[in-house]
C-alpha cells in the first residue's frame, strides 16, 4: 500500500520515474507472470518437443488416451502405433508420451491386489 501511494505521488509530480509512473506497476506484474508462469511453461514444452524428435520405430509409448503401444512408423506428422498384434493406429504426434513401462498385464494387476 505504501509503494502505491509513493508512486502515485511520484507520477503526479512528475518526480523519478518521469511518465513512466503510470506504467511500472503493469511492467511489474507482466515481469513477474513472465518469470514465474510463462518462461518454464514453455521450457517444459521445448523439452516435450525434444523428446517426441527423439522418438524412433519400436520405442514403447502411451498417447495422451492412456492406449500403450509400440511405434511402428514415424511421419511428418503422426505415428503408426502397435497396440496390438496386427492392430496399428495413426496418432497425431502431439498425443503420445514416451512410456518409461510397457503396459501391466492382467495376470500382473491381479497378482498385485
Amino acid at each position: 500500500m505504501t509503494l502505491s501511494i509513493l508512486l502515485q505521488a511520484a507520477g503526479a509530480q512528475g518526480g523519478m520515474f518521469g511518465g513512466l509512473g503510470g506504467l511500472l506497476p503493469l511492467i511489474l506484474i507482466f515481469a513477474v507472470i513472465w518469470l514465474f508462469m510463462i518462461r518454464p511453461q514453455t521450457k517444459k514444452q521445448k523439452e516435450v518437443e525434444k523428446a517426441r524428435a527423439a522418438l524412433k520405430p519400436g520405442d514403447k509409448v502411451i498417447t495422451n488416451g492412456g492406449i500403450y503401444g509400440k511405434i511402428r512408423e514415424v511421419k511428418e506428422d503422426s505415428f503408426i502405433i502397435e497396440i496390438s498384434e496386427n492392430v496399428r493406429v495413426r496418432v497425431e504426434k502431439s498425443a503420445v508420451f514416451a512410456a518409461t513401462q510397457p503396459a501391466p498385464k492382467k495376470e500382473e494387476k491381479k497378482a498385485a491386489k
